[in-house]
């Protein structure tokens, strides 16, 4: 495979329709907002997508949700103790620099998350603590306005136990709260930075693969809070560099996606936006409508 030598930028846009993108469990679940109303995807739950997008097109990946799993490790822990030589790494007495690059090379090699966007190995019981930087930056995705949320009552009439009373009875019905995003139209960026992509093993390949997950982020990733349909990827913007360094700053090239409101409306469509990317002197960029 041919190592990445250039930087490479990229931008998403995204809409939520009638869901909840990242609901905040420090606040009852509801959306994630800003301080002015903005609603605001973690990078986290971003990359979570990502990896879930991977492993459906088989690529091995490290950190993988319990409901997800491809197999039968439950812990990150297991999953990094069934390599057998990162193992032995992992619990020698004394971390020593070549030791310390050897597990990476090891993590790196078997695993695309962790080659992608890194991973530390602090783990109980094991000897050595290693950190990997990982090329691939993701930002927080933010709506292009402020989002009004809706919260909806809903009554669980589950009957989940019997009743001890009267077992002809089901159980008395529980109350429960549902928010979403009424409308909101999300930007979020990223960059892959070669001079790390050399040392985890980042290949043009890798990032081939990267770029396609994004096309198809929301796929296979429906639940009751982001019913089928309800998220969209609308645009995807890739910028390649033609050195290491690039051309222009990432805060640059990120500065050049433009979503403005086509006409002055409430806006409920993404048909209401335009979408594009200020040309940039000397930088080409790929532009691919959400699939």
């Amino acid at each position: 495979m041919s190592a990445l030598n250039h930087k490479i930028d990229f931008a998403v846009v995204f809409t939520v329709d009638k869901a909840n993108p990242n609901g905040d469990p420090l606040n009852g679940n509801r959306p994630r907002q800003d301080f002015y109303g903005h609603g605001e995807v973690s990078d986290v739950a971003i990359k979570r997508k990502i990896r879930n997008r991977l492993q459906d097109e088989g690529e091995p990946v490290l950190v993988q949700s319990d409901e997800r799993r491809s197999d039968e490790f439950r812990s990150i822990k297991d999953r990094a103790e069934s390599v057998s030589e990162l193992k032995q790494v992992l619990n020698k007495s004394k971390a020593v620099g070549a030791d310390e690059q050897t597990a990476e090379r090891i993590a790196c090699s078997t695993w695309y998350d962790v080659r992608a966007f890194g991973q530390v190995f602090a783990f109980k019981g094991t000897k050595m603590s290693i950190g990997i930087r990982g090329p691939v930056s993701i930002h927080t995705a933010t709506s292009i306005e402020p989002v009004d949320v809706t919260s909806m009552q809903i009554t669980k009439s589950v009957n989940s136990t019997t009743n001890e009373k009267d077992p002809g009875q089901k159980t008395s019905d529980t109350m429960g709260t549902k928010h979403r995003v009424d409308f909101g139209v999300y930007v979020f960026y990223g960059s892959i930075n070669p001079q790390l992509a050399e040392r985890t093993g980042f290949t043009y390949e890798d990032a081939g693969k990267l770029k396609e997950a994004l096309k198809t982020l929301f796929a296979n990733d429906a639940s009751s809070a982001r019913p089928e349909g309800s998220m969209e990827v609308n645009k995807v913007f890739w910028w390649e560099h033609d050195s290491k360094l690039g051309q222009y700053s990432s805060a640059a090239v990120h500065r050049s996606v433009k979503v403005e409101k086509v006409q002055d409306l409430t806006p409920k469509s993404i048909k209401n936006y335009r979408i594009t990317a200020e040309p940039l002197e000397g930088l080409n960029v790929e532009e691919y409508d959400g699939l």
